[in-house]
């Protein structure tokens, strides 16, 4: 079971056949030769949450553990957003006020 990190993430909407949430994850390398990276996760089942943090499990067994303060994606990130906006996904720009209340399982 991994466990990610992501210093900024959003989550997106999934349409089609198999609508569904996933968290966009970015991370900051701050290194000209390895530049930003970005992760999408297969898929959130379980979402839980302490003082600072969410806890999004997802279909593949990992766990995104995102601050609840970092809602949002890097310069790069949101790049990668638009390009795949509309096609792939839809993001969520803001974050939910009812985190903890969302059906994560589209029906």
């Amino acid at each position: 079971m991994s466990k990610y990190r992501p210093d900024k993430w959003m989550l997106v909407k999934i349409e089609g056949t198999d609508p569904h949430y996933r968290v966009f994850g970015t991370w900051i390398k701050g290194n000209p030769f390895n530049g930003d990276d970005w992760r999408l996760n297969s898929g959130v089942v379980k979402v839980t949450e302490d003082d600072e943090k969410y806890y999004f499990d997802g279909h593949s067994g990992s766990t995104y553990e995102c601050w609840k303060d970092s809602y949002g994606a890097t310069s790069y990130g949101w790049a990668v957003i638009k390009n795949y906006e509309h096609d792939l996904f839809i993001p969520m720009d803001e974050q939910p006020k009812n985190i903890m209340d969302i059906d994560w399982i589209i029906t």
